[in-house]
């Protein structure tokens, strides 16, 4: 990472809110309300990456590979995350990248989204999009994913359970959590 500020660890009042999860958990939708919530900027990693890469993820992945697709996924992340505080959702193998995990846990807040199975696979089964579940069995790569990202997932600084219903409950949950991390860092922050 090239940015010279990317090693400076911020004060807690100032990260940015990352979020991270398997793909189907809701960062994205979750995110922008999240943000409107708190008034602050939303971005999406995925997007960014898309917008730098002028393809979508799906044709960096069939034309280059998911290597490539990760080292761009990682540099954006690091622009993101070194600009303005803002709400951050990742795409589902982000917070697996150990740099990546470092730097958000210094410029960052880190909250995992969890979602069931059953849940996660209604989710994705809905668009076509998803080039880890284009080959072979999509409930077994999920599965696999899932097995494979969770322990990592755990790192977060914050856990929350998304459900099959409004988001403003997610929303919510992650606003009351988030007030209880600030109260354990000593910080006095009351979200809206």
């Amino acid at each position: 990472m090239s940015g010279s500020n990317n090693n400076i660890e911020l004060p807690v009042d100032q990260r940015s809110i990352v979020l991270v999860g398997m793909m189907g958990a809701g960062k994205s939708t979750v995110g922008r309300r999240l943000a409107q919530s708190m008034r602050c900027p939303f971005a999406d990693a995925d997007a960014e990456i898309e917008a730098a890469a002028g393809e979508s993820i799906e044709e960096i992945f069939d034309k280059r590979g998911e290597d490539v697709f990760r080292q761009g996924e990682q540099k954006v992340i690091a622009r993101l995350l070194n600009g303005e505080q803002s709400v951050l959702a990742t795409g589902g193998g982000a917070f697996m990248c150990e740099e990546t995990r470092t730097l958000v846990a210094k410029r960052g807040i880190s909250v995992w989204l969890r979602a069931e199975f059953d849940l996660l696979l209604e989710r994705v089964s809905r668009r076509n999009n998803r080039p880890l579940l284009k080959k072979g069995d999509p409930e077994a790569t999920l599965k696999h994913l899932i097995e494979e990202r969770y322990p990592y997932y755990e790192l977060a600084d914050i856990t929350v359970d998304t459900q099959d219903g409004p988001h403003k409950i997610t929303v919510d949950a992650i606003l009351d959590k988030l007030e209880l991390f600030y109260d354990s860092h000593g910080i006095e922050k009351r979200l809206p």
